[in-house]
């Protein structure tokens, strides 16, 4: 039976060699600098690059990083999900690992899930450092989330989020997850906030989503969030037997 602790930050990579280390030193800094006990749980999703000797190393280091390593490629989703069950914190952090979410921005979010304000608090990006296609996009998306599935934060696609451990216990399980985790949440009755987040140009390596993975994809996704909201349930025990 592992230690409960008080944070872990979840960060699903692929490819991003160039960009681990330095994240994981600003992550480091930053946390050492808050009053909670944290770790850094690192989800390899079949890297193909250098970057699972690179997490080994720094795990090594630092006991206070961990990682996974899938064998092959699964899909942010089930990266996110694998570090979820594996996770120890009570609260649950997350960001991007190519380095364009900034680490500083977690506290603050962290803090507005500690204090009871909100279950999830979710950033928005409001200077995307993205091209102008991923921009448009990401805006078409979010957009018809919204309108499909009823708003619930202004920027869906952002990645740097903090929320309570049983957000995510009983969330479905399908390759899309990521992008409607405000969405599902909401639909179990958790309450969001939001506050806005830095957001940085990528400085190493290529990203992983464009047109085909990212818009469409995303919107067809959609439809099937569309089913599982109308299709959603709830209820309020009125009275329970009595146990020893």
């Amino acid at each position: 039976m592992y230690t409960m602790i008080e944070v872990s930050v979840i960060i699903p990579i692929r490819n991003e060699a160039e960009n681990i280390d330095a994240l994981a030193k600003e992550l480091t800094s930053v946390f050492m600098r808050t009053p909670w006990t944290w770790e850094c749980l690192w989800v390899d999703d079949g890297s193909t690059d250098a970057s699972l000797s690179i997490l080994q190393e720094i795990c090594r280091n630092d006991s206070r990083h961990r990682y996974l390593s899938f064998q092959r490629n699964a899909g942010q989703s089930a990266a996110l999900w694998a570090g979820f069950r594996e996770a120890r914190g009570e609260i649950f952090a997350t960001i991007d690992g190519d380095g364009q979410n900034d680490p500083a921005d977690l506290p603050i979010l962290i803090q507005m899930v500690a204090s009871g304000e909100t279950d999830m608090a979710n950033g928005y990006r409001a200077k995307r450092q993205d091209t102008l296609m991923r921009r448009l996009s990401s805006r078409i998306a979010n957009g018809f989330r919204n309108l499909m599935t009823g708003k619930t934060v202004r920027d869906v696609g952002c990645s740097t989020r903090a929320f309570q451990r049983d957000c995510v216990e009983y969330l479905p399980r399908f390759a899309g997850m990521h992008r409607f985790l405000p969405t599902l949440v909401a639909m179990q009755g958790g309450r969001l906030a939001e506050a806005p987040v830095n957001h940085r140009p990528r400085l190493h390596g290529q990203s992983k989503y464009g047109l085909r993975n990212r818009l469409w994809v995303g919107l067809a996704d959609t439809f099937g969030v569309l089913w599982l909201r109308k299709r959603a349930f709830s209820y309020e025990v009125a009275y329970r037997s009595e146990t020893d």
